[in-house]
């Protein structure tokens, strides 16, 4: 698997900001005021006129579900109930030391400590039901969104969350990352595939002073969403909002065409 490079904090803040922008522009297409808010910390990027959240996915071809620090993970009791899995996620970031300058001293040691754990999370997850609580809690937060709402070439696909959950869970195969090249290591992250390629990963980052010690799970937008319009073949054609027809914007799916009305 390619080495990818961290992002750097000016590119983390585009993207940040162009996340926000295109929830706006959702949230403007299904009539929501120009001086709507929402909740950045949350899943609810934004809430319908039927009270519903949406989870909006743009920009870039790799998006991050979420990034959380040991005290978030700890205090989140969905993934404590997951028969060990929170726990788990706990000692992955607990492999490494508080001080990151005696981490960069030397790596490889905290790297053979993260194998066990690591390995661990990708066997807990093999069990389908697990996974589907894996999923739900890191995509939805439970149920606190309802929709996964992706933007790709300009067009808004709405899915509603338990055909997402039921989707992924029924196609992914994990597996934990193997050592490419001399001086990695084995059970590093896990894998998150479809049709035997990569298209997610659980991984601890630790790159920089700001994102240490922390849990990053993050997929690819353009094989999650090929894989929902494949198996979710139901679609509606782009609806009415606000009395107007707007061309190609707006796609729903499945349980999304009865469940979202605009």
């Amino acid at each position: 698997m390619a080495r990818r490079r961290a992002m750097s904090s000016d590119r983390a803040r585009e993207v940040r900001a162009r996340g926000h922008k295109d929830a706006m522009e959702f949230a403007l297409l299904i009539g929501l005021p120009r001086d709507y808010k929402n909740n950045p910390q949350a899943k609810k990027d934004v809430i319908d006129h039927n009270g519903d959240a949406h989870s909006v996915k743009s920009g870039s071809e790799w998006r991050q579900i979420f990034l959380y620090s040991p005290n978030r993970i700890k205090n989140d009791y969905a993934f404590a109930a997951m028969n060990g899995v929170g726990q788990l996620i706990e000692e992955c970031l607990n492999c490494f030391p508080l001080d990151r300058s005696v981490y960069l001293a030397d790596k490889p040691i905290y790297k053979r400590k993260l194998e066990k754990p690591m390995k661990e999370i990708c066997d807990k997850l093999q069990d389908k039901p697990r996974l589907a609580a894996f999923l739900a809690t890191s995509f939805f937060n439970g149920e606190e969104a309802r929709f996964l709402t992706i933007k790709h070439d300009d067009i808004y696909h709405i899915f509603y969350h338990k055909n997402v959950i039921d989707t992924l869970r029924a196609h992914f195969t994990i597996a934990n990352s193997v050592a490419m090249r001399s001086g990695e290591f084995d059970n590093q992250k896990v894998l998150f595939k479809l049709n035997g390629k990569n298209a997610g990963e659980l991984e601890v980052r630790n790159d920089s002073d700001v994102h240490y010690r922390e849990i990053k799970f993050r997929l690819n937008k353009l094989k999650i969403l090929n894989l929902l319009q494949l198996r979710i073949t139901l679609k509606d054609e782009p609806s009415l909002v606000n009395g107007a027809k707007v061309a190609g914007k707006i796609v729903r799916y499945g349980a999304a065409i009865k469940k979202f009305k605009e």
